[in-house]
This record gives structure tokens, C-alpha cells and sequence, in this order.
């Protein structure tokens, strides 16, 4: 254990660190999430059609619920991606306001 090098705190000249949260970027990011939400959408639907349209073709039970497994999976895990996508996309909005309501409370410098 005394081979470790001395613990050092993280450097806050990082450029991710310095960064300010802003307003305008939560509401890029809630833009951009919500875009990929509803791209998301768009995709489990069409999945969800294509599966609907295309029945499997076999008369094997086992071949029968492999196949209910696996679809239910792959629209499963598209819905869980919109709906990440969906609240990161509220999140991002509601904290903008939040933003922008903590500093029209804020008692203003006269610095």
C-alpha cells in the first residue's frame, strides 16, 4: 500500500468543470433529448407494425413463444430508450425554469 501515490484533489480547471450551467443549455439539451425521444417513437412504432404485420410462420409452440419472447424484448427495450429519452427531456426543461426562478430570487449584487 505505500507504493500508492499521495492522494491529489481533482483540478477544477477542467474544461467540463468550468462550464456554467446556463438556461440555454438545459434547453438545448432538452431539445436534443427530445428529439431523440421522438425519433425513439418513431422507430418503436414502426418495429411494433412490422412485427404485427409479419406473424411468425411456425406451427411449433416452442418457435412460438421464442419468437413472443424476443419481440417483446427488442419493443421492450425500444419503449424503456423513448421513455428515458422522454423524461431527460423534461428534467432538462423544468431545471431551465428552475434556473431561471432561482435568479429572479436572488437578491442582486451591487459588487
Amino acid at each position: 500500500m505505500s507504493d500508492l501515490p499521495p492522494a491529489s484533489p481533482p483540478s477544477s480547471s477542467t474544461p467540463n468543470e468550468t462550464a456554467k450551467l446556463t438556461p440555454q443549455r438545459c434547453l438545448f439539451g432538452s431539445v436534443i433529448a427530445g428529439a431523440l425521444a421522438y425519433c425513439m417513437y418513431l422507430m418503436t412504432s414502426a418495429i411494433a407494425q412490422s412485427f404485427a404485420l409479419h406473424k411468425v410462420q411456425s406451427t411449433n409452440l416452442i418457435v412460438q413463444r421464442i419468437s413472443a419472447a424476443v419481440r417483446t424484448l427488442v419493443v421492450g427495450m425500444t419503449t424503456m430508450g423513448t421513455g428515458v429519452f422522454g423524461l431527460a427531456a423534461i428534467g432538462l426543461f423544468a431545471l431551465a425554469i428552475q434556473i431561471v426562478v432561482q435568479r429572479r430570487n436572488q437578491p442582486a449584487n451591487s459588487d
